[in-house]
């Protein structure tokens, strides 16, 4: 080492253990030949000089051994045993899971553990003692002085109740953090005192006497009990607790049915005898007997009691009150956590001014628990752990708790997943991971407190899995002795969480056994009063669902925009920041918008669109839109986010408009369907002031998505009352693009309508869709809130005809029904109703139009711009009008199986005269949506138009039936 140099001996003291010894090997190869070693060795060297070695000690350590490795000095065989202890102390911190104490039933495979032994690396106790603590292990704290003090303390550490898995997590500082606290072997926040140890211990007897309370109250009634896991209700607790004190306002929770009843009863605080009754009044299970078939019906459809959720606010410590939220779930298990994800995301953001809404992450937490093999084995768990970092997503950190009884219905863990945890999903995300053992309380509450404290230092996701048992079978009626003999022998015989807990604070002189056994007969006493008052008030339960909205929201109706004031607001959006270079093409196509609104211009569907979300943000609603290229646009039509052709800035018109009086956020979504539409559905039942919009990148793309569509966005008001007004834009049409290109798949939509759920269109005018827009803004917070489903355009959004005049957007409103312009002029002449949608019917406007000469006073069209609500009276309106129409057909592009006709068909006929004929013209029944072919399409697209037209279709087929191509 340069001599006078103090600075020096600080930065030789930043390198022990492994790298010392590296570095000292790079030395050695350098004095001999200074260009055997990278250059920036070279000039380490050359800067520094020789690193600290060699002392004249017979064993070859300083006189003291706790020295710093830098002070202490080694021999070149003592730098190998460093190096050699270096690596045993890092594969204690990434394989000492292996060795912990984490099975409850201790029946799990044994893991190889060589890894954790120092004769893996040919050390002995001997070696280690006499290397110093400090030189192994950078954490070491003033009762380790020996390497071999160092591996006792690491492995205390790193194999009981509780195991860690951090060194995936990439993030040093991340990393480093998680290290030191686990190494602190026991930190006083995760000491209890004697009184949150009996806290502790009521809540545990609370959670299993429910369980045993329904068990035997209810005899064979489902519920999925959290028996095995008990400790998860305290570790819910810990979070809450946690949260609240750090100033948060929500925390919003996702789970499927598994403890879901505890759940409610202990931290969402629905009342005992609400549970009981809707338990009471069940049909009977012989005739019921399939899982989700039980229903409550209270004016709604209903669900299953373990489906539902809730919603409280309490009030912790100090008088800090937070909202605990838990979603309705179908059993769809894991489902739940993108639209979680959106609940919170909507809870942390400021949307009340202009701009992209501002975020205040530590508003709201989500806490999303979910099954060991649903973990493992649900695509749409990998989808959502890949929000924690994206833009438009991410929520500050989620927790994660796996509810893991290692088995699934009756599908053990070798066959349900390939990897050695459920867990290890979250291992690609960098989610840090602690499995933990549900019978030892107080292990599960340190883990949360881990998870909570990392959570609002880095503002990530945590991962907690909380390994238990399963004491019955999948439900209470099932006997997994069948399946999993073994396993329930042993489950047989072995004790609760709360008797364990119990017996060990018996042991430790906390409570005394007679004591514990007082606490337990005191909360068998209050159920049993719930139980009675719920017989003599004969309540029924209510399902208690979550009331998701704010307060002091009110609904307004649509009022027309003049077009003085279009025509201001069109004029801002052409304007940009000093300096901005947009893409000169794009510039010029956008500079054409300047006089859309002048008399004689049209207005595109492109405008239409943007001067809708304009007015509707002027009105003072906020706007949410996602989905795949949703700021340019699937089809280059948006632009709503500008690129700087030379520095990449970015500039979003609608956030600098003037008479903008809310927030207006755009995102490019993940190409993840389900949980993008499950993200959006949360946000908008969570803020339903919100105009929330998906977009899909085609139409058929939704299919990904169609268990949330299914089981939340057409379903949820029906089963749990829960309102919501997204809209889903499905760019569908025949253009010859092949199967995945064409259909948006309108029949799926259509046969899943019923109850006026939502509303399905697939419209043809620019206008139509600005009207549209604002209608459904307007209703995002009345009664009549319901999902949009748009059949939205592709080659129309460009297409002439579909353009309208500005004084079109300012006029009028929706119409259910458009009539084609100079058709049915003469209606004693009229004998065929033509009914279509969306781009078709432009098509057939444009074979009409181009058959010049041809007498078409027997013809009339109508496009069903609605097809759901079917716009009955409308219909009857226009056939009234016709006193000699012989028939009513139906065109579509779609095959027969497909598109409108299944649904439209009874619907037709239920409104046409009794003499009328109703038909089909379309292509026939097919397994594909469409040809791949572009010559086959067009031949396939005449003949359909051509089938429309043609008048003898009637005279030649007077008996009816369908018409095929």
């Amino acid at each position: 080492m340069k001599t006078g140099d103090s600075n020096l001996e600080k930065l030789w003291r930043t390198y022990y253990g492994p790298n010392l010894g590296y570095v000292q090997e790079q030395y050695e190869r350098y004095a001999a030949d200074p260009e055997s070693v990278d250059r920036t060795f070279r000039d380490l060297f050359e800067r520094l000089g020789a690193p600290p070695h060699i002392v004249s000690s017979e064993d070859g350590v300083s006189s003291s051994s706790s020295a710093p490795a830098a002070e202490a000095g080694m021999n070149p065989e003592l730098v190998k045993k460093a190096v050699a202890a270096g690596k045993l102390v890092w594969n204690i911190r990434t394989y000492g899971h292996l060795a912990a104490n984490i099975d409850p039933l201790q029946i799990g495979p044994n893991s190889d553990t060589r890894l954790l032994e120092p004769e893996t690396y040919g050390l002995d106790e001997e070696d280690l003692r006499r290397l110093p603590a400090s030189l192994i292990w950078e954490n070491a704290s003033g009762d380790a002085v020996t390497g071999w003090d160092a591996v006792r303390k690491l492995r205390q550490a790193y194999t009981q109740s509780i195991a860690y898995e951090f060194s995936h997590v990439h993030e040093e500082r991340e990393r480093d953090w998680l290290n030191k606290r686990v190494e602190a072997i026991t930190p006083v926040s995760d000491k209890l005192n004697k009184q949150e140890q009996e806290d502790l211990l009521r809540r545990l007897v609370q959670t299993e006497q429910f369980e045993a309370f329904l068990h035997r109250t209810f005899v064979g009634q489902k519920r999925f009990s959290v028996e095995g896991n008990d400790s998860l209700i305290p570790v819910l607790d810990e979070i809450v607790r946690s949260v609240a004190k750090e100033g948060g306002k929500h925390i919003l929770m996702g789970m499927a049915h598994r403890g879901r009843l505890n759940v409610l009863a202990h931290v969402l605080g629905k009342p005992y005898s609400k549970i009981f009754a809707e338990f009471h009044h069940s049909p009977n299970r012989d005739l019921v007997p399939s899982e989700g078939s039980t229903g409550i019906n209270y004016g709604w459809t209903g669900d299953v009691k373990y489906h539902l959720g809730a919603d409280r606010s309490v009030e912790e410590e100090e008088g800090r009150r937070i909202r605990l939220t838990l979603a309705n779930n179908p059993s769809h298990l894991e489902y739940v956590n993108p639209v979680v994800e959106g609940f919170t995301r909507a809870a942390q953001e400021d949307r009340s001014s202009r701009g992209n809404p501002v975020q205040d992450e530590s508003l709201a937490a989500a806490v999303i628990m979910h099954g060991d093999a649903a973990f493992a084995g649900e695509g749409i768990v990998a989808e959502t752990l890949n929000f924690t970092r994206l833009p438009g997503y991410k929520n500050g950190g989620t927790i994660h708790i796996i509810v893991n009884n290692r088995i699934g219905f009756t599908t053990e863990s070798e066959d349900s997943r390939s990897t050695h945890y459920a867990s290890d999903l979250a291992k690609g995300f960098e989610i840090p991971i602690v499995h933990v053992n549900a019978d030892d309380p107080e292990a599960c509450v340190a883990a949360a407190r881990i998870a909570c404290e990392f959570r609002e230092r880095f503002k990530k996701d945590f991962l907690i899995d909380l390994i238990g048992y399963r004491r019955y079978g999948h439900n209470e009626s099932d006997d997994p002795e069948t399946t999993q003999p073994l396993i329930y022998e042993t489950v047989r015989n072995h004790p609760t969480a709360a008797t364990l807990y119990g017996k060990k604070l018996a042991q430790d002189g906390v409570l005394s056994e007679d004591q514990v056994e007082a606490m337990k007969r005191e909360v068998i006493a209050q159920m049993q009063v719930a139980y009675e008052e719920m017989l003599n008030s004969g309540e029924k339960g209510n399902g208690n669902q979550a009331d998701y909205a704010a307060d002091g929201q009110t609904s307004r109706g649509v009022t027309p925009v003049s077009i003085e004031t279009l025509r201001d607001i069109n004029s801002e959006l052409l304007k940009r920041p000093e300096g901005f270079r947009t893409y000169p093409k794009l510039q010029r196509i956008l500079e054409r918008r300047a006089n859309a609104l002048n008399d004689g211009e049209k207005v595109d569907w492109a405008l239409a669109e943007t001067l809708a979300l304009a007015t509707i943000l002027a009105d003072g609603q906020p706007i949410r839109i996602s989905g795949q290229d949703s700021q340019r646009g699937t089809f280059a039509h948006r632009n709503l986010v500008l690129h700087d052709t030379v520095t990449g800035e970015l500039y979003c018109p609608l956030h600098a408009l003037p008479q903008a009086k809310a927030s207006f956020a755009i995102h490019n979504s993940p190409l993840s369907e389900a949980s993008v539409i499950g993200f959006e559905y949360g946000y908008n039942v969570f803020a339903p002031e919100t105009f929330v919009i998906w977009e899909a990148q085609y139409g058929d793309f939704a299919n990904a998505g169609q268990v949330i569509i299914d089981q939340f966005l057409s379903a949820g008001r029906g089963k749990w009352r829960q309102k919501s007004s997204l809209t889903m834009l499905l760019p569908h049409g025949y253009e010859g693009q092949g199967p995945e290109h064409s259909s948006a798949r309108l029949e799926r939509y259509l046969q899943l309508s019923g109850e006026e759920n939502w509303t399905v269109v697939n419209m043809t005018r620019a206008s139509q869709y600005y009207h549209l827009l604002r209608k459904q803004a307007a209703s995002t917070q009345t009664e009549e809130a319901r999902p949009l489903i748009v059949m939205a355009p592709k080659s129309l959004i460009r297409n002439p005809r579909v353009v309208s005049p500005g004084k079109d957007l300012v006029e009028g409103s929706f119409q259910p029904v458009l009539e084609q312009p100079g058709l049915g002029d003469h209606p004693q002449r009229v004998e065929r109703l033509v009914l279509c949608c969306g781009k078709v019917a432009i098509d057939l406007e444009e074979a009409l139009q181009s058959a010049e000469g041809t007498d078409w006073s027997w013809l009339h069209v109508a496009r069903t711009e609605q097809l759901y609500p079917f716009p009955a009276e409308e219909i009857r309106s226009i056939i009234a009008r016709y006193p000699n129409l012989q028939e009513i057909v139906w065109m579509q592009e779609e095959p027969r199986n497909m598109g409108a006709w299944s649904f439209m068909e009874p619907r037709i006929r239920d409104v046409a005269p009794e003499r009328v004929i109703v038909r089909y013209v379309g292509r026939p029944e097919r397994s594909s949506t469409a040809s791949g072919y572009q010559t086959v399409h067009t031949f396939e697209q005449r003949q359909l138009l051509a089938g429309a037209m043609d008048r003898s279709l009637f005279q030649n087929e007077r008996q009816g039936g369908p018409v095929h191509v």
